[in-house]
């Protein structure tokens, strides 16, 4: 399999049940490298796993192959899932199949790279603030982020336990939704996880494939001008046709404001990056991973393992460890997670009137490479349609609104927790149109 575009770290086989008889039998998957594969490496992008090896395979990698997909090898990504580029990998950036001087979006850019290059039907990705979204929509692909709790997190090498998803990606919106029909469900591994049975409202023997019908007559569409105010005016006008059309279609659309999200990329950067400061303290040298051969004291030998992390990682390292101290906590956590309280304050009331919201999903067109790698608050506020959704731990997908200036743009529809299928059916009417 020729890789153009460096979308694959490890190319490797792990063969689907011959026998099945499901939604993806005969089809190939691509899965992120953050996401465990027994006897294949997982490196997050970084050095510091760059020889790993999992002794498992993460539960939505059994879940695929049991459906009867072949898994093709594992995705580029920013290193740890922190980026918006795919170019903080230790493994060099992945390029945009749609124009390969710009970048493909991240941190999952490796997985939309290979579904949009044609190297794999489906992928894989991890959504902690957009990561499946953005390189959906800079790729031209669809991408699904799953409520918080649908789909297992057993065997993701965790960067923001509380916000990320594993969801999706593939070149139809149906197709997306076959594959989420797979991985969802109720886990043992992971006691996050939620049996829509227990959910009020939701039908947990429904289809998600099946509601990709694209019957959007009578859904009402939320308009919020925060997320539209400060947008590229191509992304602008592209997503803004798109909405038009779905009104075309029998969807009313209907201006609502969502005050918190102007909020929303602060509180989010605070809180995952005090979590990665938590998670990543793992890699020691003494378990697993990089390891200094440093004849020095632990102090020193801890240091020097520490080196294998790159400057991204590094950064929200110090950044989440600072935000977590004595005398911070209360100053910078502690009113994030007020933030986040109000973010769902806002979108629960805001659904209350609407089915879903819809919006950019990106306010910016792909970055040319290296664009953003000196300015990473330009990276971070980049993020700001997307974070809101995980600070909610709320239904996602991107799907492709149009082209501005022949570069993909995504529109985002966002729905109330558990409503996947209503999304799902509202992107479908955007891509038949």
């Amino acid at each position: 399999m020729a890789d153009d575009h460096n979308a694959f770290i490890t190319e490797a086989t792990i063969d689907g049940d011959a026998d099945a008889d499901g939604p993806l039998a005969d089809k190939t998957v691509a899965v992120k490298d953050n996401i465990s594969t027994d006897g294949i490496r997982t490196t997050c992008g970084s050095e510091m796993l760059a020889d790993y090896v999992p002794p498992y395979s993460a539960t939505v990698v059994e879940r695929l192959t049991e459906a009867g997909a072949t898994v093709v090898g594992k995705t580029n990504m920013d290193e740890f899932g922190m980026g918006t580029t795919t170019e903080t990998s230790a493994f060099g950036p992945t390029r945009n199949p749609a124009d390969p001087e710009r970048v493909p979006g991240g941190s999952s850019g490796g997985s939309a790279a290979a579904v949009a290059a044609g190297e794999a039907d489906v992928a894989l990705g991890s959504d902690t603030g957009g990561s499946v979204r953005c390189p959906a929509a800079f790729c031209g692909v669809v991408g699904i982020k799953p409520t918080y709790g649908l789909v297992s997190r057993y065997g993701l090498i965790a960067y923001a336990n509380s916000l990320e998803q594993i969801g999706p990606i593939a070149g139809t919106v149906e197709e997306a939704a076959a594959a989420l029909d797979v991985i969802a469900g109720p886990d043992p591994n992971d006691g996050t996880t939620r049996d829509l049975a227990d959910v009020e409202g939701a039908d947990p023997d429904a289809s998600y494939a099946a509601a990709a019908d694209g019957d959007v007559d009578g859904l009402t569409v939320g308009i919020p001008t925060e997320l539209f105010d400060g947008a590229d005016e191509r992304v602008v006008e592209t997503v803004e046709a798109a909405i038009a059309d779905l009104e075309a279609q029998g969807a009313e659309t209907t201006e609502i404001s969502l005050p918190s999200v102007e909020h929303a990329v602060q509180a989010y950067y605070v809180i995952a990056m005090a979590e990665a400061s938590s998670n990543l303290a793992r890699f020691d040298g003494v378990r697993y991973g990089h390891r200094s051969e440093s004849d020095g004291n632990w102090n020193e030998s801890f240091a020097e393992t520490r080196e294998a992390f790159g400057p991204e990682v590094k950064r929200r390292i110090l950044l989440g460890t600072y935000a977590l101290s004595a005398g911070y906590h209360d100053k910078y956590y502690e009113k994030a997670q007020d933030a986040r309280a109000w973010v769902r304050q806002d979108f629960d009331e805001a659904f209350e009137d609407v089915d879903v919201i819809a919006s950019p999903t990106m306010p910016v067109l792909p970055f040319e490479l290296g664009e953003s790698l000196d300015d990473p608050l330009r990276m971070y506020l980049a993020d700001a349609n997307t974070t809101p959704v995980n600070l909610a731990n709320l239904p996602a997908v991107s799907v492709p609104a149009g082209e501005a200036d022949g570069l993909p743009v995504g529109l985002q529809l966002v729905g109330p927790k558990f409503g996947e299928r209503t999304v799902i059916r509202a992107a479908s009417a955007v891509e038949g149109r």
